[in-house]
């Protein structure tokens, strides 16, 4: 049975930093994708802002996020973290891990961040304020 379990959210002052991981069951990072999403309180909509895929072995992110978060995964744990950098109140949100299984090869991480995955983490919560 796929389990994901986030963990790491915090309240953190504008431009400060936070790790973000996902302990991740039941199946393997090995041939997988997998993402983060966050979702603010009046949106109902999950925003994926980086998403991963061994399909093609590249990570994107939204355009918001670029050059301040990354994604990274370690395959011996079996867990994936989000490094952020720099945040901003606008990142204030509920933070999502999620994952795909055997993702074609012709899935890119844009497409997993624009559709959603099969699986979902609960979330853990990022509050950005001074």
């Amino acid at each position: 049975q796929v389990h994901l379990v986030e963990s790491g959210g915090a309240l953190v002052q504008p431009g400060g930093s936070l790790r973000l991981s996902c302990q991740l069951s039941g199946f393997s990072l090995n041939n997988s994708a997998v993402g983060w999403f966050r979702q603010v309180p009046e949106n109902e909509r999950k925003q994926g802002i980086s998403c991963f895929t061994t399909s093609d072995g590249n990570t994107y992110y939204v355009d918001s996020v670029k050059g301040r978060f990354t994604l990274s995964r370690d395959n011996a744990k079996n867990t994936i973290y989000l490094e952020m950098s720099s945040l901003e109140p606008e990142d204030t949100a509920v933070y999502y891990c999620a994952a795909s299984l055997s993702p074609p090869v012709y899935y890119t991480g844009l497409y997993y961040c624009r559709y959603g995955m099969s699986h979902w983490g609960k979330g853990t919560l990022v509050t950005v304020s001074s």
